[in-house]
């Protein structure tokens, strides 16, 4: 069954583009960097998701709360602040992430093409203002929207604002996204259904359990997909 005149809201990072891909690389070359001479990468990674965990709650998410991640471990490891000749080589090992260029994932532009014309789509992504906002505009998606919302968290009540903002029906609108954590769970706390289409790539720390008998949630493999069910 394909739904019609529905409001479709979409996330941006790693559902419309790549995105954690580039970070999990630098994260790779940093633990490979690090050396530690106890601590393996496993054991690594475990502390720098807690100083990740940590610094998104109290500063946001992005690059440059990032670097401050690997600064922290640095410092938590070594029991000191990073030198400034670290400091500059946790810069080059993030070098990607400055020259970072917009990926779209396979298919994004012609489904939301075609999905503009039946539909109402709005574009919600968290993380830094600024940041956000040169992707979407690298991206060439920002004309398929009716708005574009920046946020710096996504939970049960940004959904419910953003339904305010535009008298949304929760029963006709879907929040689309590939965190359980960002895009899925909170969307349904707020009334509003679910689309999600997993990305391998998903950083750890927007994973969550989706309910398997939540009828109101889709679940789809590839973006495209939407074009058979709206």
């Amino acid at each position: 069954m394909r739904h019609t005149d529905q409001i479709l809201i979409f996330d941006a990072d790693d559902t419309l583009w790549e995105n954690n891909v580039v970070f999990e690389q630098v994260v790779r070359d940093f633990l490979g960097w690090l050396d530690h001479p106890t601590l393996d990468r496993t054991e690594l990674r475990a502390i720098l998701n807690d100083i990740e965990r940590a610094n998104s709650a109290a500063h946001g998410y992005g690059s440059r709360v990032f670097l401050r991640s690997l600064h922290d471990c640095v410092e938590k490891l070594r029991r000191r602040p990073a030198t400034e000749t670290e400091r500059q080589q946790i810069l080059e090992l993030a070098r990607a992430l400055i020259n970072y260029e917009v990926e779209l994932i396979p298919g994004v532009a012609e489904t939301l093409a075609e999905l503009g014309g039946r539909h109402r789509l709005l574009l919600l992504t968290k993380g830094d203002t600024e940041e956000q906002q040169r992707k979407i505009d690298a991206s060439g998606l920002h004309h398929h929207f009716g708005s574009v919302h920046i946020v710096a968290e996504k939970h049960a009540g940004t959904y419910l604002t953003l339904a305010e903002q535009h008298t949304l029906s929760p029963e006709r609108a879907w929040m689309i996204g590939n965190s359980p954590k960002s895009d899925i769970n909170p969307a349904r706390h707020a009334g509003m259904n679910a689309v999600f289409i997993p990305n391998k790539h998903t950083w750890a720390l927007e994973h969550d359990e989706v309910d398997p008998a939540d009828d109101r949630v889709l679940h789809l493999t590839r973006f495209p997909e939407l074009l058979e069910h709206f």
